[in-house]
């Protein structure tokens, strides 16, 4: 550069104009000439592009450029002087900007005054450089060129590199917050995501509102200073100021980039309404502000996709319960099969157990007819025919027949009892009816041994039950009462009636049950100590169908000792019908 193109630079004191907002240009001076620094420090001195001044930082070594370039990796522009230490210090420097620093975006202008010993199209081709110009070129106009035409060069390239770390963070987003299990946890990453899309620390918050004709939300995720807001909804509990700012991005429905806030909008195919508020100490460029579009344009479908994510879990839950309650059910089922089949083996058991019994307690009465019968057969060869004696062989036939009789009722009562097949056939009833009914084919019996069967019972008592089976049941607590009752003794029938059910008690005037016989009353085949007073049989299977048909309707059979001095049976029925 020649001497007269120089001019010395005059201190004036510090610039007393308001600095500017806008972040400065950072350009980095390295020559080891001060003059240079100097001179390009005045021709600068005034330099704005879009608003932004001038930031010069100098340096008059190549060892001090390193240093200075790895304080500042944001500077826009390098005016690098070639021979510094040696021939090719400032080559070297660009060596290390480009190789060591990986520094892409940062433009160089290469500035020689022996052009000489390094020709410009070798460097051009062989060093990643912007220009190559001689010191002698460089007047204040042609500075002012260059230096606009590599800060628009860094400019642009500055945007690539955003825009594309942008685009990366966006498909890094797309499987990392876009596979996330739950709403919360999607919402949390979209703020992450955000926060490093721009570059910036930023306090955020997410909110949902479920339906557009509803006016409340609630705060789906929040970071930094509105960490605490998660989970909350409405208004009062996010502020009145941001419930405003919230509530009006709801009601515009559309972006606003405000200064250190930003409020996005998003309406997805569901009818789901969100706004995302985030606070960031940094202004966004038009590149974050695309970046952040782009970013949310996608966000609308995730936050459906995640909706349907959660609905397919809360299915697969669904689903999953659904499976064990099946498999409960089966299992219930296999034990009930389980329990059916025991109950087939009982059966078959209690069939062989019956048959013993038959052949050992209908064997005796057959006897005695057979041997009357033939006593009778005798009597015929007689003559005259002794009539007396015939009658009194037909009287211990007739007994031998009705015992027979009774025993077979007896068991084909308690065969009924164990069929899998049989149930209840249950209605509402008259109870009192019932009673009656029953109480009255007894009398005969009762008169026979000129015993009193008194009858105790309230008018309209209803109740629930199978008519048949009760009957059944009542008839042999009343037989009984009136077999083990003395001649001449006294037979009580009593009914009452409230909230729980309904009592049917059974007094008989016999002597009473032993505790031994207490033990052994409902089993099968059970004969008490007791005798009957009248010559009557017993098959020892009455009570145990009496308490098999009071089990089935829900009740319960109680034994003690009656007012008429002899046992008693209370039976209790409940007052609505047992699932």
């Amino acid at each position: 550069m020649a001497k007269s193109d120089f001019i010395v630079l005059v201190d004036d004191g510090p610039d007393r104009r308001p600095a500017s907002p806008a972040p400065r240009w950072k350009v980095a001076v390295i020559d080891d000439d001060l003059a240079v620094h100097s001179g390009t420090r005045f021709a600068l001195q005034d330099y704005q592009l879009h608003g932004r001044r001038l930031e010069l930082l100098f340096a008059k070594s190549a060892k001090e450029g390193r240093a200075l370039l790895q304080a500042h990796p944001d500077i826009a522009v390098v005016l690098l002087d070639v021979v510094m230490e040696n021939d090719a210090a400032g080559l070297d420097l660009v060596g290390y900007i480009r190789d060591e620093l990986k520094n892409e975006t940062t433009r160089i202008i290469l500035r020689t005054g022996q052009p000489g010993q390094a020709p410009e199209r070798r460097v051009i081709v062989d060093y990643d450089i912007n220009d190559y110009k001689a010191k002698t070129e460089l007047t204040a106009d042609k500075l002012f060129t260059t230096i606009t035409a590599a800060l628009r060069s860094y400019e642009q390239l500055k945007r690539l590199v955003e825009t594309r770390r942008g685009l990366e963070i966006i498909v890094e987003a797309a499987s990392d917050i876009f596979d996330s299990g739950s709403l919360q946890r999607f919402s949390e990453g979209v703020l992450t995501q955000l926060s490093s899309l721009i570059d910036a620390d930023c306090a955020g918050m997410l909110v949902l509102r479920e339906e557009s004709d509803n006016t409340d939300y609630r705060v789906l995720a929040g970071s930094g200073s509105y960490r605490d807001l998660a989970t909350t909804e409405g208004r009062a509990a996010i502020g009145r100021d941001l419930g405003e700012l919230i509530e009006k991005a709801f009601t515009e429905r559309k972006h606003a980039f405000l200064d250190g806030r930003t409020l996005l909008y998003l309406r997805t195919a569901s009818g789901r309404e969100i706004v995302v508020l985030i606070d960031a100490q940094k202004h966004l460029s038009d590149t974050d502000r695309a970046l952040v579009e782009v970013f949310c344009g996608r966000l609308a479908i995730a936050f459906d996709n995640i909706s349907l994510y959660e609905q397919l879990q809360e299915a697969n839950a669904s689903l999953e319960e659904r499976v064990k309650t099946r498999t409960r059910e089966l299992s219930a089922a296999n034990d009930r099969l389980q329990t059916q089949w025991s109950q087939l083996r009982n059966a078959a058991a209690f069939k062989s157990e019956v048959l013993g019994t038959v052949a050992h307690d209908l064997k005796n009465p057959l006897a005695v007819v057979l041997g009357r019968a033939e006593m009778l057969s005798n009597f015929l060869a007689v003559s005259p025919l002794p009539a007396e004696q015939a009658e009194a062989q037909i009287g211990h036939i007739r007994k031998a027949v009705n015992r027979l009789i009774g025993m077979v009722d007896s068991l084909i009562g308690d065969a009924m009892k164990d069929a899998d097949d049989i149930v209840l056939r249950p209605e509402t009833l008259d109870l009192a009816r019932i009673v009656g009914e029953v109480v009255d084919a007894n009398r005969t019996l009762a008169e026979r041994k000129e015993q009193d069967i008194r009858l105790s019972i309230p008018s309209g008592i209803t109740g629930w039950g199978d008519p048949d089976r009760l009957r059944e049941a009542l008839d042999n607590v009343v037989s009984n009462a009136v077999k083990y009752s003395p001649i001449k003794g006294e037979v009580l029938v009593e009914v009452a009636n409230d909230a729980a059910g309904t009592t049917i008690s059974v007094s008989d005037s016999g002597p009473g049950m032993s505790p031994e016989d207490e033990s052994r009353l409902f089993g099968r085949f059970q004969r008490l100590s007791a005798k009957p007073t009248g010559g009557e049989t017993s098959t020892g299977l009455g009570l145990h169908i009496v308490k098999r048909i009071v089990d089935l309707h829900g009740g319960a059979i109680l034994v003690d000792k009656g007012p008429l001095g002899g046992a008693r049976f209370s039976i209790s029925l409940p007052a609505q019908r047992v699932t």
